[in-house]
């Protein structure tokens, strides 16, 4: 019961398809069922009921998934601490982050970093929220900046990195709007710009509205791209709720306009997450302890943040 063959389980429970399970490991789909089956040789128990639909993990199945995470675990804390150990310590660390946080946060931070740990050597990572967080599971990745949205799997742990308020844009001709004249029912009415559903944007589109008491409005349009929606709404096409640090430069150009959010002040928080581990890498042990001296605020003057989403630990 090698650690590979547990990775091998794991990624079919969570996949359900050999296939899917075959692409995340970068092998060949008779592998997979090749070492599905060594694994359930071993324990002499079948851990799969197979379908057209795909698999479905049997009692046995469900039994090892917590000792299978277990034990990857475990094997990766070994790792690190025979690494740590070493005369020739690696320095390195992945960094996963999202576009216009890797855009508009990070290179301050690593500037920083660079200044007082010269020999730290770092990758970024520009992808999703749900892809990063499956990447630090997986071990690819060492940590990554998210904005906040709901649970964390129990494998991952979390600290604030900084707290960013959502603002609402409309194209510069809206930019004379006054608070009164405004209302989350009035409001509901108009053509919205959003991302496309499951990006963390949408979802914090979407929560800003409940938190008004209202059911989020059908957008007029979705895109998956924070830059086309810029620039649909300077067109005049519609109005986006979005964190300001994604149209900050946008705001001060002014190519869009702040609109007053007549609903409760709202805040979305970006989190730096990574994986629980009893030994940490040199690379994230460094990162962690910088950003213990560097925690920025991205607040500007004016902005009065209340509502956020609460994640638990």
């Amino acid at each position: 019961m090698t650690p590979r063959l547990l990775q091998t389980f794991l990624a079919v429970a969570r996949c359900r398809t050999a296939t899917r399970a075959a692409s995340e490991l970068n092998l060949v789909q008779s592998s997979v069922s090749d070492q599905i089956q060594i694994l359930e040789e071993a324990l002499g128990a079948s851990l799969f009921l197979r379908s057209k639909q795909g698999f479905r993990l049997t009692a046995a199945g469900e039994a090892l998934v917590p000792y299978a995470q277990e034990i990857l675990a475990l094997t990766d804390d070994a790792v690190a601490a025979v690494k740590n150990a070493s005369i020739s310590v690696d320095r390195s660390i992945v960094i996963g982050a999202l576009e216009t946080v890797a855009a508009e946060v990070l290179p301050a931070l690593l500037a920083d970093l660079r200044k007082n740990q010269p020999q730290l050597r770092m990758r970024i990572e520009v992808a999703g929220s749900d892809y990063l967080l499956q990447r630090l599971l997986d071990g690819s990745n060492d940590i990554a900046f998210c904005f906040r949205k709901g649970a964390l799997d129990v494998r991952l742990t979390h600290r604030e990195f900084a707290q960013e308020p959502l603002v609402m844009i409309g194209p510069p001709a809206v930019g004379s709007i006054s608070a009164p004249a405004l209302t989350p029912e009035a409001l509901r009415d108009e053509p919205f710009i959003t991302t496309e559903p499951g990006c963390i944007y949408r979802h914090l589109f979407d929560q800003a509205w409940r938190w008004a008491g209202l059911a989020p409005p059908t957008p007029f349009v979705e895109v998956g791209s924070i830059g086309a929606i810029l620039r649909l709404v300077a067109a005049g096409s519609g109005y986006a709720l979005i964190p300001r640090l994604v149209v900050r430069e946008a705001l001060e150009r002014g190519s869009v306009a702040a609109i007053p959010w007549p609903g409760p002040a709202l805040v979305a928080t970006l989190d730096m997450v990574w994986r629980r581990r009893r030994v940490q890498s040199p690379g994230l042990t460094f990162l962690l302890a910088g950003t213990g001296r560097v925690r920025p605020s991205l607040k500007r003057d004016g902005d009065h943040p209340r509502r956020e989403e609460p994640r638990p630990s």
